[in-house]
């Protein structure tokens, strides 16, 4: 998939219930991956059920992503829960907007590979907007 715009969505704690409902609302399945599958969290973790990555792919063009805000993220702060995903496997493209994006930002984790495989780097812009940057390795985007 060539670069793209997708809203990521935090909340505090209700996320699967938050996709279950636009799921049923947008006609889609909402997928789900939590802290505990991915082993973000030690074991035994009350967080080891709260949704680490979802989406509600509805079409091509209309995708929505979600994560649970868990303790060590930072404060849920409703308003600003929403994060501006540029996600895909134009590695060039995607890698020149995290650079340029950045310019005057505060970068919060920075841009290389992840435990899933994936190249993943955030930030804040000048403006105050949060950004994730993914870049796919395996071609799904």
């Amino acid at each position: 998939m060539p670069a793209a715009l997708h809203p990521y969505l935090n909340f505090d704690g209700n996320a699967r219930e938050a996709f279950e409902f636009y799921g049923r609302a947008l006609g889609a399945t909402p997928q789900f991956a939590t802290f505990g599958e991915f082993q973000a969290v030690p074991d035994g973790d009350p967080a080891a059920d709260k949704i680490m990555h979802g989406s509600l792919e509805v079409t091509d063009l209309i995708r929505l992503y979600a994560s649970d805000v868990i303790e060590g993220m930072g404060a849920y702060v409703p308003g600003t829960n929403v994060t501006l995903s540029l996600m895909g496997d134009d590695e060039p493209v995607l890698r020149s907007a995290f650079e340029k994006l950045t310019e005057g930002g505060a970068i919060t984790m920075p841009l290389e590979k992840q435990m899933w495989g994936d190249v993943y780097g955030a930030f804040t812009d000048r403006f105050g907007i949060v950004w994730q940057v993914n870049i796919s390795q395996d071609g799904q985007g």
